[in-house]
């Protein structure tokens, strides 16, 4: 009896150990010591949630105050981006810096990652400062805190997926009689004009995917919806700030050019392993987040699989998946990195939110090396040494 009590408290305490872990990092709320330092070094001023509303007003590009600037991989931009920001990976500044060509060097501009131990942010502001802007600041909550209170922009390519499998309620915020020339297909319509009248149109279940759109950037109406939608509660809300110019720009059909061609319609049946057995995810490059995660959290990880973490040596000691090595992919070229991959191994890159990993693989990928068994762990992950914490991130097909 004696040693069933103990059995019992000892999985308690080990229960509850891993809870108060997994709380403590979700309610992460102040940036950790290694962006702190970088803030410091830089000297770099930090705006808040509330800052950061304030500034960017309705939410339309034309409207705001100050340039938001996602530092966080093109990918991840395109899966939900705080409204009206443009997109400056870290890693591929130079490459992408021209997006503010025509921006004054005294214009706000607000920098932004993947939450309160990201340190992309503070990197890419100190680079737009060398650059010669005056006015940089940091914005550390970053698109984390603003995804808990409020919604997100999407890109074309989302909307796109959520068009076809039918998965999201798009609405067109822009007049009726606009609606009936052109939409998108299976949108309904919802004019901002008249909101008061049309509010029964939004779902009763306040979790559905909605995705709200009207005349492309510097339209706001979509934005007033979107703002209704989350005063009413709604829990899933996203704007899609193209609208109806981005979706034609991308040759999709609307309601007024309805011909599918057949063309269009043929599908490539996609692999479902790789050849030594990895399941594949959605997106190119990306191992099955969800398969991978049941596999590390029962400690059942193939032997064919070589997990690397591509964070700084620090973050690694700090606590990592078991069995994971670590190689610092963003201080090495494409070269340097494939040669310190092990041989005869299944890669799997990770990193604490996705963003570094996706990096690392695209780094390899884009001077054509074989990619065939090297792929990316799209998840957030928080680890005190071996105990990790896995939220798989939603695959953007």
């Amino acid at each position: 009896m004696n040693k069933i009590l103990k059995s019992l408290l000892l999985s308690s305490f080990l229960l509850t150990g891993n809870l108060s872990f997994a709380t403590e990092i979700e309610n992460l709320s102040s940036p950790t010591k290694a962006v702190i330092e970088l803030v410091e070094k830089y000297q770099l001023e930090q705006v808040d949630f509330q800052y950061v509303k304030k500034a960017i007003k309705q939410g339309n590009r034309n409207s705001v105050d100050a340039i938001l600037i996602d530092a966080r991989p093109e990918i991840k931009y395109q899966k939900g981006t705080i409204p009206s920001s443009l997109n400056i990976p870290d890693t591929k500044f130079e490459e992408y810096y021209s997006v503010l060509k025509d921006i004054p060097m005294d214009k706000e501009l607000i920098v932004y990652c993947g939450g309160y131990n990201c340190t992309k942010s503070p990197i890419v502001a100190q680079k737009l400062k060398e650059k010669g802007h005056l006015n940089v600041k940091v914005y550390s909550g970053g698109e984390p805190e603003w995804n808990k209170l409020s919604y997100l922009e999407i890109d074309t390519s989302v909307v796109r997926v959520y068009q076809e499998k039918n998965s999201a309620l798009l609405i067109d915020a822009r007049p009726y009689s606009k609606y009936l020339q052109e939409t998108i297909p299976s949108a309904i319509s919802i004019p901002d004009t008249n909101l008061s009248k049309l509010i029964g149109r939004f779902p009763i279940d306040k979790k559905e995917k909605i995705v709200v759109f009207c005349g492309g950037y510097t339209c706001e109406k979509s934005h007033v919806i979107a703002n209704k939608l989350i005063s009413l509660n709604y829990e899933d809300v996203t704007v899609y700030a193209g609208g109806l110019p981005a979706w034609k720009e991308a040759g999709l059909s609307t309601t007024a050019f309805s011909k599918i061609v057949e063309d269009d319609k043929k599908v490539v049946k996609k692999e479902q392993f790789s050849k030594n057995g990895l399941k594949l995810g959605s997106d190119e490059g990306s191992v099955d987040g969800e398969w991978l995660k049941k596999s590390i959290l029962e400690n059942k990880v193939p032997a064919y699989i070589q997990i690397v973490d591509v964070a700084a040596p620090n973050e690694f000691k700090n606590g990592h998946i078991k069995g994971a090595i670590n190689i610092e992919a963003a201080k090495l070229s494409a070269k340097e990195l494939l040669e310190k991959l092990p041989k005869n191994k299944t890669i799997v890159f990770n990193c604490t939110a996705g963003g570094r990993s996706i990096e690392a693989w695209s780094k390899l990928n884009d001077v054509k090396f074989d990619m065939s068994e090297i792929y990316y762990f799209d998840a957030n992950i928080s680890c005190k040494e071996n105990n990790c914490k896995i939220d798989v991130n939603e695959p953007l097909l």
